[in-house]
């Protein structure tokens, strides 16, 4: 597992939308671009285990977003999805890319289904998306079962519980959503916790929780755009994810026009994490077939 000094070490810091972004990238600049959008409450490093692979038939592209990882966590500011997707925006057009792929987990999800909003509304100021690939998360608000701990932060309450927030609670939510085969490793949780760590990331915790109910707001623009999207879209997820796994499978299935998607029968929340190869395979064989 890549030092988390060493990760940094090969990336790099851009000024994006007027923030310090940690940014990284990796492959054949001319081959077909890949972005990986990570998901909460983590960071880009969320790809580790799958870049070494990726990068061998992609241009891999991430960033950590504003409130995450080593990216600057300002205090002040609304966290909101279309200002996360304002600054992908902007990193593509630093990259001079026109023409992408999208992998995404999560949070990742939500993102990547507002920037195929706005590029169904037609906004020629933006790089064409390609295809794209959702990993579990809460991509319809009514099959999300948030736990616990996310109901806290979003609560009145929720700047205490991320202030007294602690890396046993860390590894106890982990280990709820992970696979029952596949538990979170001491490493995983070390790391995760360390990049939260990181330019005090407890203090916006409950900020950039309020996702969910984002989610609930732009429902129809943001699972219209899944719905009607004229592109290839792919879901790989793990079944035993109790946040959005079977029942949102069973879920995508109905409302997505021939849906094509891979269940990962014992994995959980993270299946990149948890099985890297089961999602490389699912990856590239989806790509394969467009």
């Amino acid at each position: 597992m890549i030092k988390l000094s060493d990760l940094q070490a090969q990336g790099k810091f851009v000024e994006l939308h007027g923030y310090k972004i940690f940014t990284r990238e990796g492959g054949n600049p001319t081959s077909p671009t890949l972005l990986l959008i990570h998901g909460y409450p983590s960071a880009s490093w969320d790809w580790e285990s799958l870049w070494d692979e990726l990068i061998q038939y992609y241009h891999v592209i991430t960033l950590d977003m504003l409130g995450f990882g080593f990216s600057e966590k300002p205090k002040d500011i609304e966290y909101l999805i279309t200002l996360q997707a304002d600054i992908y925006s902007a990193f593509l057009t630093t990259l001079n890319i026109s023409s992408y792929h999208i992998l995404a987990h999560d949070y990742g999800d939500t993102v990547a289904q507002e920037l195929l909003a706005r590029q169904i509304d037609g906004d020629n100021n933006q790089a064409i998306i390609d295809s794209i690939c959702f990993l579990n998360g809460g991509l319809f608000p009514e099959t999300h079962k948030p736990v616990l701990i996310q109901k806290l932060l979003l609560s009145p309450i929720g700047f205490l519980i991320s202030k007294f927030s602690t890396k046993q609670k860390l590894s106890k939510n982990l280990h709820r959503i992970f696979g029952q085969s596949t538990p979170p490793s001491t490493e995983v949780v070390d790391t995760l916790w360390a990049l939260l760590l990181v330019n005090d990331g407890r203090a916006v915790m409950h900020k950039l929780i309020h996702y969910i109910t984002q989610r609930l707001e732009n429902r129809a623009r943001w699972v219209g755009a899944i719905i009607n999207a004229e592109i290839p879209i792919k879901l790989i997820a793990g079944v035993q994810d109790p946040i959005s796994g079977a029942h949102m499978i069973e879920h995508y299935r109905k409302l997505i026009p021939n849906a094509n998607v891979t269940e990962l029968e014992t994995l959980g929340h993270y299946p990149q994490i948890e099985d890297a190869s089961a999602v490389i395979d699912a990856y590239l064989e989806f790509q394969k077939n467009l």
